[in-house]
């Protein structure tokens, strides 16, 4: 087991260069299950997700290696298409290889995905899409037998809510569909884009993406290229929200402003100055933020849930009020708790979280209760006086890649430790 050791106090100062993002390599590692010949990804992220996709991919008969930033998969013989609930027990979007694995051959058998407990994850819109495509689905003793007799085909398919994994499992069993498929109440994310501006790469025939309707028509065949994955705009929004609460001022690399503007503009609000220019972002914070009156996390283009607890980490020093509304997962404020022992001020009611700034956080031991919760208690150490420690950092591994070097490089005095029962 391993630990994060943390001395706060110090403001951050430099550059960080950006790393390609998680949400969104994923999904187009999955869709290489759907091309012949190689698939090259491009700055693909070194982390314990991609490392499990990659065994995901392994297991069904693909080549795949991942070096340094770059990740080469050859499907032209899959050998299965079942994957192990040890495996998809591993991360919480594993079932995205469902849409892939079926469109592929047409039968599938996965578990129920694990990863972060951030409270229920239906997937039924995945799966009554999926029927509607002519896919016959058995769900028997925690896991779902998929199978296409006659194959899959297009269809009209109107999401209840616009999930981003539905929308994406859809995509993936649609572009070697017979025929169109159109979806209503699509996710609008960028990583929806990204995922089909790589198939449209390989010869898939897709518009829409970005707005609320897809519209998909099949072919035969899809051939492998090469990709440059999208940064990270999650990781992005914590390295700037890291110089926001130190009260530093950074330089971020290889990010997309506009993706990321919504955010941007809180930041704002909460007294950061923010310049763009060329490929990168440059923020300067001041000694103390401002509250911010309401955050709402909404579906894109609105506030992103992962900046969730990014954003309460940053409230819970900044001079005011501020208040949070999750409308997005329900157990999203897991963090609260490990916030609250380095003395922040925080009264949680079902989806509302208020925050009253205080002047000044202290260290503590705590533990990562998930992925982004976990980052929110990096930032919070960065500004805390003394000493924190953060145990499970397994969870911010699977979002971030050496997070203890990335801000180390900035100043920030952040060790990982190995820790001794």
């Amino acid at each position: 087991m391993q630990k994060f050791v943390i001395k706060g106090g110090i403001p951050i100062e430099g550059e960080i260069q950006l790393r390609g993002a998680k949400n969104s390599a994923l999904p187009i590692m999955a869709a290489s299950l759907l091309c012949s010949g190689e698939t090259i990804l491009e700055n693909c992220p070194r982390l314990t997700d991609i490392f499990v996709a990659c065994r995901i991919l392994t297991h069904l008969g693909c080549s795949c290696t991942l070096n340094q930033h770059t990740v080469s998969i050859i499907a032209n013989n899959l050998i299965n298409n079942e994957i192990p609930e040890d495996l998809m027990q591993e991360m919480r979007s594993s079932i995205i290889f469902l849409g892939a694995v079926l469109g592929r051959t047409g039968a599938c058998q996965v578990s129920y995905p694990g990863g972060c407990e951030l409270g229920p994850r239906p997937i039924d819109l995945h799966l009554d899409a999926l029927r509607r495509m002519g896919a016959e689905i058995i769900q028997s003793e925690g896991r779902l037998l998929c199978s296409a007799p006659k194959g899959i085909h297009g269809a009209t398919v109107h999401l209840k809510f616009p999930s981003v994994g539905a929308t994406e499992n859809i995509l993936l069993a649609a572009v070697l569909a017979k025929g169109r498929t159109v979806i209503y109440n699509a996710a609008r994310e960028p990583e929806i884009c990204d995922l089909a501006s790589f198939l449209r790469s390989c010869g898939a025939k897709i518009a829409g993406e970005g707005e609320s309707t897809i519209v998909i028509d099949g072919v035969k065949s899809l051939k492998g290229c090469n990709y440059r994955i999208m940064p990270d705009r999650i990781a992005g929004i914590t390295y700037l929200s890291a110089a926001a609460i130190t009260g530093g001022k950074i330089k971020l690399n290889g990010t997309n402003g506009a993706q990321i503007e919504n955010v941007i503009s809180l930041l704002e609000q909460a007294g950061c100055r923010i310049y763009h220019m060329d490929n990168a972002l440059y923020i300067y914070a001041p000694k103390r933020l401002l509250s911010i009156s309401g955050i709402k996390t909404m579906p894109h283009p609105g506030f992103p849930t992962d900046a969730q607890a990014i954003f309460m980490a940053l409230m819970t020093c900044a001079k005011g009020v501020s208040v949070f509304e999750e409308n997005i997962f329900e157990n999203r404020y897991r963090h609260v708790d490990a916030l609250l022992k380095m003395g922040a001020n925080i009264y949680v009611s079902g989806r509302i979280a208020v925050v009253e700034g205080v002047q000044q956080l202290s260290g503590a031991n705590i533990n990562a209760t998930d992925l982004r919760g976990g980052a929110a208690m990096v930032l919070a150490g960065l500004a805390a006086c003394g000493h924190t420690e953060i145990k499970q950092i397994s969870h911010i591994d699977r979002g971030y890649e050496s997070i203890e070097t990335v801000l180390s490089d900035v100043g920030a005095d952040i060790v990982r430790k190995e820790e001794y029962n």
